[in-house]
């Protein structure tokens, strides 16, 4: 997409909210979207982020960022809505990423290569009016991207913010250490699957192979579990790990929950390592 002004017509606009799908706010933002630039196409990335849980919302989009067309990516994923929190439109790699500037863009941004340049959305002239401070995804966020894919550009949307002082989240850590893998629980999906920070390739630097047995320090709990190319190569009930399609090991349950059973929230200290 380059500069937005020089879109064309097989840019996308995406959707990645908090919103849930019991009630109207997406068609709401769809709405808007299809007001003003009848012609985008739009791609809904998920509407099932927990409330206000904006790692999560920030894994799903980094994670998918990927496989996206280039275009102009909506983040509503907001737990301090209605507050002074400022909105954000932010360059990386030929996209445009728009949100409220808590954390939950950057790991998408990163994912494109880095910022380029990013901007405080301030400029009313593209807002619907009036404005609801709590639902900025449909009165600020959709109306703003309708008006980028037909040739508005980042910079007249507001002033330029200095790329040091947008929220970052904290990327998640791994440390590979002699005969282990430290890490922590990224996210954990809607199945109760818990991904991890720790990569396939971490494992398999410690010699670990698909079909051997892992060791799993959760705390001061010790578990053996298989290490399996899928959740269905073990009985439903039982624990499994394996790499996910992310790249990353995840801990499941086969037909079950694996975060509710070792409570095991994002941010959870886990450590892996071979078994003699």
């Amino acid at each position: 997409m380059g500069d937005v002004q020089s879109r064309n017509v097989t840019s996308v606009i995406t959707l990645l909210t908090d919103y849930g799908l019991e009630d109207g706010y997406v068609a709401a933002c769809h709405g808007v979207i299809a007001t003003i630039a009848p012609e985008a196409r739009v791609i809904d990335v998920c509407h099932l982020i927990p409330a206000g849980d904006v790692r999560r919302g920030a894994a799903v989009l980094a994670q998918t960022i990927p496989y996206l067309p280039q275009g102009i990516h909506i983040g509503a994923v907001d737990p301090g809505a209605g507050g002074a929190r400022r909105a954000v439109a932010v360059e990386a790699g030929g996209q445009v990423f728009i949100g409220p500037d808590n954390g939950l863009l950057s790991w998408a941004v990163a994912a494109s290569g880095g910022v380029r340049a990013a901007y405080e959305i301030s400029n009313q002239d593209y807002f619907l009016r009036p404005v609801s401070p709590t639902f900025l995804g449909r009165d600020v966020f959709s109306p703003v991207a309708g008006r980028l894919w037909g040739g508005v550009r980042p910079s007249d949307l507001g002033p330029e913010i200095p790329i040091g002082r947008l929220v970052s989240l904290p990327e998640p850590t791994s440390l590979l250490r002699e005969g282990s893998v430290e890490g922590e629980v990224v996210s954990v999906d809607r199945y109760g699957n818990t991904q991890l920070s720790i990569a396939a390739g971490d494992l398999q630097a410690l010699g670990v192979r698909v079909g051997d047995t892992l060791g799993v320090w959760l705390g001061r709990r010790q578990l053996a579990l298989p290490y399996r190319e899928t959740y269905a190569a073990v009985p439903p009930g039982e624990l499994v790990a394996f790499a996910d399609s992310a790249g990353l090991i995840a801990i499941a349950v086969n037909s079950g929950d694996a975060a509710q059973r070792l409570g095991l929230p994002p941010g959870a200290h886990v450590r892996l390592s071979p078994t003699p």
